[in-house]
């Protein structure tokens, strides 16, 4: 019987592990081991072809005397503050608005969804066009708002951070949306029915019903929209390539350059390390504010 049932046991663990072997070998080599080579540049002089020649923390003392490098913590920084709260209450308040049981109502969802599975590309270039400055059509409609010289939008160093933002958070809220949807659609109707009985208005319902009980999926959103703002790269680099200068050139945009246009390997890890260290510091953060968050709500 011990035998028997020792045997049974560890069938059952092979069966479990090589369920798990494969996405870890998938992990190990496409994630693990890059993320570790990474580490070991950081601390390297590397242009790809010449011998590795180690340089301590000479790279980090080099990128933060980097003045493109600080100007792209900053705009990190923004970037991520505005595109977190804005794409969190424009997501809040559609799927507020469309949690309604209306004919239709599904046509809406889906139209509001879909730019988040369109083509970077093709927003990048349709949003362009928007944005032109002498013929785009938002700023012939600031004209005819009787607005004299409209934004240069991404051709102007001091709105191309903004139109991007607004780009990202158009193109994220539709997903957002879903998630707030589904977890609205969780809350129990009684305890709004139970609050409406005892007098309460809909925006006492809404701050005393609605929002703790999101607190789980706002904690979540709020950690994913964190964590994907510290990567934006694609879109960014569709619409602006960072530009004008370095109006839109982010800590991914920084790396991207001294990796595969500068050819310097190990500023490039340098700064990715900062990066792995900022999102990690975020996160960390987020966690340990969450049972307070809880609390508050």
């Amino acid at each position: 019987m011990q035998k028997k049932a020792f045997g049974l046991e560890t069938r059952e663990t092979l069966v479990g592990l090589s369920f798990i072997l494969p996405n870890f070998i998938g992990f190990a080599v496409f994630i693990l081991a890059p993320v570790l080579f990474s580490f070991y540049l950081s601390v390297n002089s590397w242009d790809g072809f010449r011998p590795m020649e180690f340089v301590g923390l000479d790279n980090f003392v080099q990128i933060f005397k980097d003045r493109v490098f600080k100007r792209a913590m900053v705009n990190t920084l923004q970037f991520s503050v505005f595109t977190i709260v804005f794409t969190l209450v424009a997501s809040l308040a559609l799927a507020m608005m469309l949690n309604q049981k209306l004919k239709g109502i599904a046509i809406f969802r889906s139209a509001i969804f879909f730019p988040y599975v369109a083509s970077i590309v093709a927003v990048a270039v349709v949003w362009n066009m928007l944005f032109q400055k002498d013929y785009g059509p938002i700023n012939a409609f600031l004209r005819f708002l009787g607005m004299v010289n409209p934004p240069g939008w991404t051709a102007s160093t001091k709105y191309a951070l903004p139109a991007v933002i607004i780009v990202v958070i158009w193109k994220n809220m539709g997903y957002y949306m879903v998630i707030y949807l589904a977890a609205l659609q969780g809350i129990p109707p009684e305890l709004h029915e139970a609050a409406m009985i005892d007098g309460a208005s809909a925006i006492d319902r809404f701050r005393h019903v609605t929002l703790p009980m999101l607190t789980p999926t706002t904690f979540f959103t709020v950690m994913m929209l964190t964590i994907n703002s510290f990567k934006v790269f694609d879109l960014i680099y569709a619409m602006t390539e960072g530009g004008p200068g370095q109006a839109t050139t982010l800590i991914v945009n920084y790396i991207y350059n001294q990796a595969f246009v500068s050819w310097n390997y190990g500023k490039a890890s340098a700064a990715s390390m900062v990066l792995f260290a900022l999102v990690a510091t975020v996160t960390i953060i987020q966690f340990r504010m969450e049972k307070k968050w809880v609390s508050y709500m």
